[in-house]
């Protein structure tokens, strides 16, 4: 157990694979608590941090909101005003990855914020949630871990499924204590200020033979939009008249649909290439992703920004600079 100086841990359970036991008529849904995940785990007397945990949501993550993740947000913020030392979410994995990078955005706090889950269910044989959940509560409780990224999910069922495709990993659990391997340069953080403004943001990704129809049908129905483009932020030719009519009305982002690496911005130059794109008013993403660059989009939008300040956001966050 651990003394009444020792730092405490904020441990919030959305539900998840992490969370499932079977049903009667088969097949698996978020049933356990917080508490329940967490006398699972072993080797949490050895923590050297007092945990306290919070039955925040108990779905699949396919099910949760920007809003419910705002509210979280609010939460963890809370509990960190009231001392506590850094903050563990629990969640499904499916869409693990945008509630890190929300939260990311969102919280603005030197204090480490891990996000855990797991890829095989309590019933399974070696299930990975308690291992991942220690993991987790030994990194939030380290002072090592302050202002570091997310990952990806980059396999629908293998428990390696976490990648970071540009950088590699930050750092490790080892022995049960932080290594940290390299730090980001920097952080962008996004808090939104008062009541949360909602907002609609769509993702609409380009493919061969593409004529833009999606496009079209996109007008008048979002507040922004994120494209997913081809190789470094090229669309077909046949699409252009419609991203510049939907770039002329809502902030539209192009984005790399590979998932890694950035998309340029002044290398190539025709119909639908990223310079073209950049003239008709729209705005690279840089390295994020089309997922992230959605999330960004969508906060900056929550929080009022015009287009000017959603460009330079994406600057920040390692966008083109034309």
């Amino acid at each position: 157990m651990t003394g009444s100086d020792s730092p405490r841990v904020a441990v919030f359970s959305l539900g998840g694979t992490i969370a499932m036991t079977p049903g009667a008529a088969g097949g698996v849904a978020p049933a356990l608590t917080g508490r329940q995940l967490l006398d699972a785990v072993p080797g949490l007397d050895g923590l050297g941090a007092g945990v306290e945990v919070h039955d925040f949501r108990r779905v699949p993550s396919a099910s949760l909101s920007i809003g419910d993740i705002f509210d979280l947000a609010a939460a963890i913020r809370e509990q960190l005003a009231s001392g506590a030392a850094g903050a563990v979410v629990i969640q499904g994995t499916d869409t693990i990855e945008e509630s890190a990078f929300l939260l990311d955005l969102l919280h603005a706090g030197p204090e480490p914020v891990v996000v855990t889950g797991a890829m095989r269910n309590p019933a399974m044989a070696g299930p990975d949630g308690p291992a991942n959940i220690l993991a987790a509560l030994q990194a939030a409780a380290s002072p090592l871990t302050r202002d570091l990224g997310c990952v990806r999910k980059a396999d629908a069922t293998s428990v390696t499924a976490f990648t970071s495709p540009s950088a590699g990993p930050i750092g490790r659990i080892v022995e049960g204590q932080a290594r940290l391997l390299t730090r980001p340069a920097g952080r962008l953080t996004v808090p939104v200020a008062g009541p949360y403004r909602p907002v609609r943001t769509g993702l609409i990704g380009v493919v061969f033979g593409d004529d833009g129809e999606l496009l079209r049908a996109a007008a008048g129905r979002f507040d922004g939009l994120v494209v997913a483009a081809f190789g470094a932020g090229h669309v077909p030719a046949a699409t252009v008249p419609a991203l510049a009519a939907l770039a002329g009305q809502i902030p539209v982002v192009f984005a790399s649909r590979t998932g890694r690496g950035s998309v340029l911005a002044s290398v190539y130059d025709y119909p639908g290439s990223e310079r073209d794109l950049l003239g008709r008013g729209l705005i690279g993403a840089g390295f994020l992703d089309p997922v992230k660059a959605r999330l960004l989009l969508h906060v900056m939008l929550a929080g009022g920004a015009g287009r000017a300040e959603i460009a330079a956001a994406f600057r920040a966050a390692g966008g083109p600079r034309a």
